[in-house]
């Protein structure tokens, strides 16, 4: 499996430090809803302490737990491709902090830095190909246990 990719940290420090100048702090209580699937998708966060659960509904009673994100991780890639929703929704699962990001400042400055828009855009492309391959790995695990009860 590939390396975790956190946004922050793989951005050179002048791009970064441009990033970041964009950024507010936020605070989110434990439980929160930070995001329903489907809502418009306009800001992006960085999490700097504590743990958010990417859920998916699969009935109207039940919602599954695809990915746990913590300190470091990118939370929303949405703002990025069209149709701008969210695929997943985002609880609180402790006390978050995060900055947080308003996409139109963010593509405001990479219309303006094409070079960082490159590196950002390639960032968040490595960061969802690990999240992608992580999740086939538990999708497989999950695929071999169920196999194995059934037998």
């Amino acid at each position: 499996m590939t390396k975790a990719i956190k946004l922050l940290t793989a951005l050179p420090p002048h791009q970064r430090g441009r990033l970041t100048a964009l950024a507010h702090e936020v605070s989110f209580p434990e439980d929160t809803r930070i995001f329903e699937a489907g809502d418009r998708a306009d800001r992006f966060w960085v999490i700097r302490s504590g743990a958010v659960s990417l859920t998916q509904q699969v009935t109207s009673l039940q919602r599954v737990t695809v990915a746990s994100l913590g300190v470091g991780d990118l939370l929303g890639w949405s703002w990025l491709f069209p149709p701008y929703e969210w695929d997943f929704g985002a609880e609180a699962f402790s006390p978050v902090r995060a900055y947080e990001f308003d996409a139109a400042a963010v593509l405001a400055l990479c219309e303006e830095d094409p070079q960082l828009g490159i590196v950002l855009v390639r960032t968040v492309a490595e960061i969802l190909a690990h999240r992608l391959e992580a999740t086939r790995g538990r999708l497989m695990e999950h695929a071999a246990l169920r196999g194995r009860s059934a037998l």
